[in-house]
């Protein structure tokens, strides 16, 4: 019986596992991560890949953070319906027909389609605090990531010409519900972080986690490693650093 009861839990457990995992083989003409990655800007790629977060619907276009097991890929303003934008829920496989672009070096499919695929895979954040200030950054692009025991810096001046933890827009000229940016160091270096106000608005935990920072303070956090002329990760997770 005792033999019967633990192959049945082995069996149990590797399905477990492959609910997980996602289905990882990819379709007829779709490329692998490293085809994506080699392929020249401005060029046709079809990708399976996996919804991580939705930062916004509109106008029948949606824009999407989305990961497999060897990459990610941001999809931005892709054709959607709103029926179909609330399907796309963390873990849904999508094969995307688009256009591998940049912007301000941020690799992206622009002009995109997709059709809802089979199976489901929900990444864990990767930790990359050792690699701030390496070239090998860039090859985690669009991954969700984590840093850990990162120091909050002044991030500007309020009007009476003291130092914030925080600005509204990354000039301080917005107001609440704007963009939240933010400076965070660790061995010596001072990098911008943000909460991207579509895809964490001002009612989310983050939101309110970044408006009650102290400069001193000791954070890690998770989010998608976006670029903007150098690395500027969306953030959707802030705690004390234990």
């Amino acid at each position: 019986m005792k033999k019967i009861v633990s192959l049945l839990l082995v069996v149990l457990t590797a399905l477990a596992c492959v609910g997980c995992g996602g289905d990882d083989k990819k379709s007829e003409g779709v490329m692998t991560y490293e085809e994506y990655a080699a392929a020249a800007l401005e060029t046709q790629v079809v990708v399976e890949t996996y919804v991580q977060a939705k930062q916004s619907w509109w106008d029948n276009k949606a824009t999407v953070y989305t990961q497999d097991k060897d990459g990610a890929y941001f999809v931005y303003n892709m054709e959607c319906s709103e029926a179909d934008y609330e399907k796309l829920t963390p873990g849904t496989k999508i094969k995307v027909t688009g256009y591998k672009k940049e912007w301000s070096g941020e690799i992206e499919i622009m002009d995109a389609t997709f059709e809802f695929g089979k199976g489901n895979y929900v990444a864990e954040a990767m930790d990359v605090t050792s690699l701030l200030g390496t070239e090998g950054l860039i090859d985690h692009q669009n991954k969700f990531v984590s840093f850990k025991g990162m120091t909050v810096e002044p991030a500007g001046k309020d009007d009476a010409g003291n130092d914030v933890a925080f600005l509204y827009n990354w000039d301080g000229s917005g107001q609440d519900g704007d963009d939240l940016y933010f400076n965070v160091s660790v061995n010596g270096q001072t990098y911008t972080f943000t909460v991207e106000s579509y895809l964490c608005d001002n009612t989310t935990d983050v939101y309110a986690a970044v408006k009650n920072l102290k400069i001193g303070d000791k954070i890690d956090m998770e989010g998608f490693l976006y670029w903007y002329e150098g690395v500027n990760p969306h953030i959707t997770s802030v705690t004390a650093s234990k």
